[in-house]
């Protein structure tokens, strides 16, 4: 119950955050920047990271990351370097970022090594489909408003963001994935992860 009033009052004020005016166009140049100063060396400067565990930006919302600004700034989400780096940020700077993340196009994920393993892959797709994955995130995994793109996500990041919803070691603003991922098995939260990295909704939609 507390969690769900803390969670409330989360999105009163991040609510409140999404009503203010957006950033200038005239600052938009400046967030480019910003980003590129601050941003790029962990996140990519296309928005495809290199680095583990470091989520790809590029493709996702401005809602999504927005929200995550937030989470991040006011400590409901805890990661060392992007809470020193949130915690200065004014809304302006939240709005401004966010926008300018929007505007980063997908990146497709490099090549893998091997083949995907089609037992795996079939497996997963099985899981994804049972636990209402395409359902909130789209039959093509690219998200929408607050939900996240997952397509060509880092499956290192997809793991440990998963187990950290089954935990509980990570919020959300609702609790919407908690309770999807809670009956999940930890390693068949691995093989979605295996999965959604590897997912292609054009082979898909081909079977």
């Amino acid at each position: 119950m507390r969690r769900a009033v803390v969670l409330q009052g989360a999105g009163l004020a991040l609510a409140a955050l999404l009503a203010g005016p957006a950033a200038a166009q005239q600052g938009a140049a400046a967030y480019a920047q910003r980003y590129a100063t601050v941003c790029a060396a962990c996140h990519g400067a296309n928005g495809r990271s290199d680095m583990p565990l470091t989520p790809a930006l590029a493709g996702q919302h401005s809602f999504y990351a927005i929200t995550q600004l937030f989470l991040f700034r006011e400590g409901r989400r805890s990661n060392e370097a992007m809470t020193a780096i949130a915690k200065t940020l004014t809304d302006a700077d939240l709005r401004g970022f966010s926008e300018y993340i929007a505007t980063l196009p997908a990146v497709p994920a490099p090549p893998p090594a091997t083949p995907p393993d089609a037992a795996r892959m079939a497996k997963g797709q099985s899981l994804a489909q049972q636990h209402k994955c395409f359902a909130c995130h789209g039959a093509d995994l690219s998200g929408g408003q607050q939900v996240p793109r997952l397509a060509q996500q880092r499956e290192d990041y997809l793991q440990h963001t998963l187990q950290e919803y089954k935990s509980g070691k990570r919020p959300g603003y609702t609790m919407a994935m908690g309770e999807a991922v809670g009956p999940v098995a930890p390693e068949d939260l691995d093989t979605l992860a295996y999965f959604i990295a590897r997912f292609a909704p054009a082979a898909a939609a081909r079977k």
